[in-house]
């Protein structure tokens, strides 16, 4: 009986797990990733909903996670730059750099003053 119970709550977690991924790849299937990287401690991706056209940046970090939708997209001086605005703060990405197609720049602008700048790799 034993091994019975533990049968059936490896297979349980087993279909709950395969769900799950399920789920997250479906959900992401409307989107496209159009940068990652990795900007001191934050992870940073900039999502393009294929259907709205509509951008999402995401940030994960120890310190929180952060969310922010209606984003632009320009290419300056052969550099693409993703902007965020989010009531005080902007914040853009820098996809690339001119020298380094991989490297990129995180920057967040506090009452349009440059609040910080990251140096960033592509994940």
């Amino acid at each position: 009986m034993k091994n019975f119970n533990k049968l059936n709550g490896l297979l349980s977690l087993a279909l709950l797990s395969t769900l799950s991924l399920a789920t997250i790849v479906r959900a992401d299937s409307a989107n496209e990733l159009k940068a990652n990287y990795k900007c001191g401690d934050f992870q940073v991706e900039v999502w393009k909903n294929k259907t709205s056209g509509e951008l999402t940046y995401r940030s994960t970090s120890y310190m929180g996670n952060l969310t922010l939708t209606g984003g632009t997209q320009q290419n300056t001086e052969g550099v693409r730059v993703y902007k965020f605005p989010q009531k005080n703060y902007d914040y853009w990405l820098w996809q690339g750099t001119l020298d380094n197609p991989k490297a990129g720049t995180l920057e967040i602008y506090q009452n349009n003053r440059q609040y910080k700048q990251i140096n960033c790799t592509e994940s």
